[in-house]
């Protein structure tokens, strides 16, 4: 980094471009590029194809914006990293003046985000051993102790779905650690920002267990997933749920079972709704609905004209025999739709 800055000081007017290239290399650090992301993003930023081969890793990946496939497009400079690999551009006719920062700094990142991605695997293993309810005490404190876990300190156990799993490593910080379950990515977390909703990708769904030391992370794991179901029941709900601030609900998560649900008549009028001619619009009122308390308010969340919405409600009203505008009726409605929710999401 010291022979970079030097070199920069002799730039003049590229100064400022050259920063900019260390600043774009930065970002795709920081936002831990795939391979693939980081050599697409080169060659856009160099307008020339750019490649990354590393044989021990068996990696070898190409782009070339601008230029047919198959074309020739010139002399490649080449730039090694780590022990085997090495990035290039290949530019028609002289290099540019920033080339070699380019060079350098795509080097630099490749370096990185290969090593990381290495440790990444390394630590799901890790990360799958921690929560696995069946995995011996002392298997899981090694494998605590071995990601700089204390088993003893506190730890949030994070169940997320959908969305970029790597971007909510990023939110949480250099510590956090993962490993994908089946569709459900279990995240390790010494600390949860306030702000993580805020944060949290697009389509990504979080539920985040409460700080139980670590070696409890089975249990934190579990009630990680739990607050998950909570995060998909309509649209305007939150996508990052904390257990621990569930009250109540959390109980009725984890005590009824989908043959408990069965038996509830509401839950089954609903089905019946359901299965109806636009049923799963006059559920998705149901849903604004008690999301909102209001008609009109129902109806703007669902782009339907009120009148709409109160016809959707009369009828589904007829349907479970029950008038939500009674005493009772909406927490009756909402908890007929949570267990219906609950049963369809079972963890």
């Amino acid at each position: 980094m010291k022979g970079l800055l030097l070199r920069l000081s002799g730039l003049d007017a590229d100064a400022e471009n050259a920063v900019r290239v260390i600043g774009f290399f930065d970002r795709l650090i920081a936002g831990r590029a795939s391979p693939h992301a980081l050599v697409r993003a080169t060659a856009t930023l160099a307008e020339c194809p750019a490649g990354l081969a590393d044989p021990a890793r068996g990696i070898s990946l190409r782009s070339e914006p601008g230029a047919a496939p198959g074309e020739a497009a010139g002399e490649r400079a080449v730039r090694e990293f780590a022990e085997t690999g090495i990035v290039w551009l290949e530019r028609p006719g002289a290099p540019l003046p920033l080339d070699e920062i380019v060079l350098e700094r795509f080097a630099f990142a490749a370096t990185v985000l290969l090593e990381r991605e290495r440790d990444e695997r390394d630590d799901a293993a890790l990360v799958d051993l921690v929560v696995a309810a069946d995995a011996a005490e002392a298997d899981r404190c090694r494998a605590l102790r071995a990601m700089r876990f204390e088993p003893s300190a506190p730890l949030h156990v994070l169940a997320v779905a959908g969305g970029d799993a790597a971007a909510v490593l990023g939110a949480l910080g250099r510590d956090a650690r993962a490993a994908a379950l089946g569709h459900v990515h279990a995240v390790l977390a010494r600390d949860v920002p306030a702000d993580l909703e805020d944060r949290t990708p697009d389509g990504t769904r979080i539920g985040v267990g409460p700080a139980l030391p670590g070696a409890e992370a089975p249990d934190a794991w579990r009630l990680a997933r739990s607050a998950l179901r909570f995060t998909t029941l309509g649209d305007g709900l939150p996508t990052v749920v904390r257990h621990d601030r569930l009250g109540g609900l959390a109980a009725i998560a984890a005590r009824l079972r989908p043959e408990d649900i069965a038996l509830v008549a509401d839950v089954a009028a609903l089905d019946r709704l359901a299965a109806e001619p636009h049923g799963d619009d006059v559920l998705a009122v149901l849903v604004a609905f008690c999301a909102t308390g209001s008609t009109r308010k129902a109806a703007a969340r669902v782009h339907r004209h009120h009148s709409t919405i109160a016809a959707r409600l009369s009828h589904a009203e007829r349907r479970l025999g029950f008038s939500f505008q009674a005493p009772g009726g909406r927490l009756r409605l909402d908890l007929a739709l949570l267990l219906r929710h609950l049963r369809d999401e079972p963890g």
